[in-house]
């Protein structure tokens, strides 16, 4: 069985994050080290049985939450000020650093949920990352989102979320019942998100757009993508109305020097009549899509038929 402990291990900047670590049994200098990204407004320990399912095939798992969220939650959360560019240029990249300090010689991969496969590319380490698998990773421009339901969350994510925060404070995803609560600059973020990732295409309430200066030195947010140079392997759920197809070559196009394949999974594939987007990380998928995502990050080779490649670019 694995071994679990929790600590707390600092973002660039100081801030406490709660974090976890799964062991595998017996192993005292684990070869390879997987960090779990999770997605927007949803705690670290959900994904403690699929960090415990890595640490049974040898890996040591860590998962962690954001600032703001969950055992990363401060006091206040009105006056905490966070965007998502903070979770990957300060709290991802201090992740890094700690493995780094604590497990130099160890390969990293990386797991990252929707908003945790972009995180990665505003982390000035990212160099260091081997392997890569998102799942339904985008940013949420509401353009990609399924056209079905298109305008219904036009109007939940990009209307009543920023008049929600407006006036609370920060975003009380709880009491609504949608997700967990959020730093109010990380739901400005997602609810004024243009078409890019750049500095300023998150429009005026933006934290990071009224700042350039402390959030991207000189103004461009994206610099640090062209870093990451791992093979990345990406996953579509068919159902997923936030990581479409479209949402996840959006994002993909971003990691230019590095190969890029996309896989779609369809619930019917499964016997199932949906996943959607928070699914995969459910242990009822061990025997299947956990395996196949170990295969991945075990050896590199691509377990299903490919929907498109993106090969490397040139710089």
């Amino acid at each position: 069985m694995p071994i679990e402990s929790h600590i707390h291990i600092s973002a660039t900047d100081d801030y406490p994050l709660g974090a976890s670590l799964y062991f595998p049994d017996g192993v005292a200098a684990p070869q390879t080290v997987a960090i779990i990204n999770c997605a927007t407004g949803v705690k670290a320990a959900y994904y403690s049985r699929y960090a415990s399912f890595l640490a049974t095939h040898g890996y040591l798992a860590i998962t962690y939450d954001y600032r703001g969220i969950g055992t990363s939650r401060p006091a206040s959360l009105r006056k905490l000020k966070a965007t998502k560019f903070d979770w990957g240029s300060k709290d991802f990249e201090g992740i890094m650093r700690w493995i780094d300090k604590n497990f130099p010689d160890a390969k990293i991969v990386v797991i990252g949920h929707s908003i945790g496969g972009v995180v990665p590319g505003f982390s000035a380490s990212n160099g260091r990352i081997a392997r890569m698998l998102t799942v339904g990773a985008q940013f949420a421009y509401w353009q990609d989102y399924a056209e079905s339901v298109r305008y219904k969350m036009l109007l939940k994510w990009h209307v009543l979320m920023p008049l929600a925060t407006a006036l609370v404070g920060y975003f009380p995803g709880r009491q609504m019942g949608w997700l967990e609560d959020l730093p109010a600059g990380v739901a400005y973020e997602w609810a004024f998100r243009r078409a890019t990732l750049s500095t300023g295409s998150a429009g005026r309430f933006s934290y990071a757009a009224n700042n350039v200066a402390k959030y991207g030195g000189n103004g461009d947010s994206t610099r640090y993508f062209s870093q990451l140079q791992c093979p990345l392997l990406a996953y579509s759920i068919a159902d997923d109305d936030f990581g479409t197809v479209a949402a996840v070559l959006r994002l993909l196009r971003y990691y230019r020097r590095s190969n890029r394949t996309l896989v779609v999974v369809a619930p019917e594939e499964l016997g199932l009549s949906k996943i959607g987007h928070f699914a995969f990380f459910h242990d009822r998928f061990s025997q299947n899509l956990w395996l196949e995502s170990l295969t991945w990050l075990d050896t590199g080779a691509v377990p299903r038929s490919v929907t498109e490649f993106l090969p490397t670019e040139s710089a």
